[in-house]
């Protein structure tokens, strides 16, 4: 029984939802509450649709209601406080025969019949002779039995058990025997002598109801819409008031008052209204909404509201500057991990380093703007991807606007390792010292986030490289543009080679590390593997680092690379310029070849006409030869035969002023003094790069990281 009342009392729960849904529902349908001078509450309705369920639906004819549930028996009154209501029930084999003898009503019909005879509010009685016998049965056993006495001439009994149905028998009796079960109250209160209910057709008989069977005949129904609503009325409750017959029961809660099934059903009363004892005497009572308080007079009332609200602004301005105290205590401790975690990036991105490398070049740290993160983020719309101009091997390049208007390109490093690391200081430490037109401008740099940021000037038209392999028919890249920006770039090698402070070498010269301007005047950029070089030394030695195409062999060889070895990559950008095609390409005949060798055999068959580009053709033969010639000379494989930077710059600058034209090397109209069989080993070597192994392979990226 304790496990079957928890269950039900879970279920309940569930239920009371659509319960409450469906009162608020009825109680919006407008409908008629009253039949003849009997009112009818809610979950009880008149007609179709103004119920709770279709057993609690009443019928009023002539004024009078009927409950077509429970054999349209009249409907005296309905309390929805107790859960009862009173019916107008026939008496068995009534003594004045105005009626057909009725049987005992039975509500277990239907299962579901929401109603019982109430336990402890009807007697049983029994009205004949002396010796008449009146039994009150079940199906299965007798409820209660009793007998006339010769001295009184009806007998009853109280009903003490709830009923869902009964079968009134007797013995036989000469004169008037009949039975009837009668509301208690009823008999007190009207009858002074019980055997005159047989005067009576019909009497008052208690019935309990409940929402009990109607909420588990339909518990899978009720139960989805239970989810569906989330209306409670919070001033009235439910719950099992009987744990013999379990019947479920809605109340207002002490305080309310009105009609618990309807949502907001329940309201507020006043307890102090009308009763002036209610506190006792010389006491003052006030009322609030579910109760009332009692004091010793009004003045106190108003202390003790002036008291809640000094509590309640107290409260107030104390829970608010508890929340100002704590966000500015988490504003500060999330500024100094901020400060905390730039200061370790700023570690961790080798600032230091950084610090220690300019300081030795020139005594002082502030040789370069240190922009913020937050400036930098906000100039690129926190590095949105539309931001993107270009991506490399060392990272990726964002546009961006600063505070003061200017546009520039923000490099994005990669994660650094250790390995990368000196990489990018090196970059950051050689163009701090670089201040020359044709060298790309590093405005500053960010080492407080978590990868390094460069901030260079913005070099709006792409690189050389594209130019070259992607030409614009509006825009031709006709011979002297390709002679003046050949003049650019060997100009800002010239100058990193022996006018800088300290000579740099680039070390990854190549058409994609060029940049050119919105005059299309050539930059050089990426300087991210440059090294720079003692004055008294005369190479480098480094692992083999460079870009396939543009690669000096004998450095390769060596593994020393020196002023030279630019000089051989600047070589293979002079026959870019001249021919258009790119540093490895294919041929009808040959995959991957090597651009340098297939120029220097074009050269030694003078078929060199043959391999230019067109707008080339176009210039003067005598420059265009000059130009070739020079490159010639650049490739040569014995970095001691070629020329240094500062010639090939004036030798370039000779080709515009016609009277120098002569003064020009004096091998530049000839390939005598190469060597046929190294550079029959280079053909061979470059261009199918077979004589690359896995340790010593340079990259062939050749996308720029500034475009």
């Amino acid at each position: 029984m304790i496990l079957v009342l928890v269950q039900f009392q879970i279920i309940l729960l569930v239920l009371l939802l659509p319960v409450k849904a469906l009162a608020q529902a009825a109680a919006a349908a407008n409908c008629t509450s009253t039949c003849g001078n009997v009112t009818i509450p809610f979950p009880f309705g008149i007609g179709n649709g103004c119920s709770l369920d279709g057993r609690l639906t009443v019928d009023c004819n002539h004024s009078k209601p009927y409950l077509p549930s429970i054999n349209n028996l009249e409907l005296l009154d309905i309390s929805v406080d107790s859960g009862s209501m009173r019916i107008n029930y026939p008496v068995y084999n009534g003594c004045d025969r105005t009626v057909d003898t009725m049987f005992g009503l039975n509500l277990l019909t239907k299962s579901t019949t929401p109603f019982i005879f109430s336990p402890n509010r009807n007697n049983f009685v029994g009205i004949g002779n002396c010796g008449n016998f009146s039994l009150l049965s079940n199906d299965d056993s007798t409820i209660v039995e009793c007998s006339t006495t010769c001295n009184e001439n009806f007998c009853q009994k109280e009903v003490v058990s709830p009923l869902k149905g009964f079968f009134p028998t007797m013995s036989t009796s000469r004169e008037c025997p009949c039975s009837a079960l009668v509301e208690r109250q009823w008999l007190e209160d009207n009858l002074k002598n019980p055997q005159d209910v047989k005067h009576f057709t019909h009497v008052p008989v208690m019935l309990d109801w409940s929402l009990f069977t109607l909420m588990f005949d339909n518990f899978e129904k009720t139960k989805s819409k239970a989810y569906q609503s989330s209306s409670t009325c919070e001033r009235s409750a439910c719950s099992c008031i009987s744990s013999d017959y379990p019947t479920v029961q809605c109340k207002c809660l002490p305080g309310f008052q009105g009609n618990p099934y309807l949502l907001q059903g329940c309201l507020d009363y006043d307890e102090c209204a009308g009763n002036a004892t209610i506190c006792g005497p010389e006491k003052y009572c006030e009322n609030f909404i579910g109760g009332y308080n009692c004091y010793s007079s009004p003045r106190e009332v108003e202390r003790l509201k002036l008291d809640m609200i000094v509590i309640g602004l107290s409260a107030s301005f104390g829970s608010l500057f508890l929340v100002i105290g704590a966000w500015l205590l988490y504003t500060m401790i999330k500024r100094r991990n901020q400060i905390m975690l730039k200061e370790k990036h700023f570690k961790q991105n080798g600032g230091l380093l950084l610090q220690q490398q300019l300081t030795t070049f020139d005594g002082s740290v502030d040789t370069s703007k240190l922009f913020n993160s937050k400036e930098l983020e906000k100039a690129t719309d926190h590095f949105n991807i539309d931001r993107i101009l270009g991506q490399g091997g060392q990272g990726t390049v964002y546009k961006g606007m600063l505070a003061d208007g200017r546009i520039v390109a923000v490099k994005k490093s990669k994660v650094v390792d250790k390995a990368k690391l000196q990489e990018f200081i090196n970059e950051v430490v050689i163009l701090s010292q670089i201040n020359h037109r044709n060298v790309v401008k590093l405005l500053g740099c960010c080492l407080e986030t978590e990868v390094p940021l460069l901030v260079y000037e913005f070099i709006q038209n792409g690189t050389l490289f594209h130019y070259l392999q992607e030409q614009n028919e509006d825009l031709p890249f006709t011979w002297d543009m390709r002679l003046r920006i050949a003049i650019e770039i060997a100009g800002a090698l010239s100058y990193l080679h022996s006018a800088a402070s300290i000579p740099i070498y680039h070390r990854d010269i190549k058409t994609s590390n060029i940049l050119l301007d919105d005059k299309y005047r050539a930059k050089v950029a990426d300087f991210g593997t440059s090294r720079s070089i003692p004055v008294d030394d005369t190479h480098l030695t480094t692992k083999v680092q460079g870009t396939f195409g543009y690669f000096d062999p004998e450095y390769f060889q060596s593994n020393q690379f020196t002023d030279k070895s630019d000089v051989y990559s600047f070589g293979v950008v002079l026959v870019e310029l001249l021919t258009g095609q790119k540093p490895i390409f294919s041929t009808a005949t040959e995959e991957g070849r090597s651009l340098a060798s297939y120029f220097i055999n074009s050269m030694e068959e003078n078929k060199v006409c043959d391999i230019l580009d067109a707008q080339v053709k176009m210039g003067k033969e005598e420059e265009i030869m000059v130009m070739a010639n020079l490159a010639i000379r650049c490739l040569n494989l014995q970095g001691k035969q070629r020329p240094s930077m500062r010639e090939v710059a004036m030798e370039l600058e000779g080709i515009r002023a016609p009277e120098k034209i002569n003064n020009v090397h004096p091998s530049a109209g000839n390939l005598a003094y190469w060597d046929q069989e190294l550079f029959e080993a280079w053909d061979g070597s470059t261009s199918t790069g077979s004589t690359f192994n896995s340790t010593n392979t340079p990259s062939t990226d050749t996308q720029p990281l500034l475009t």
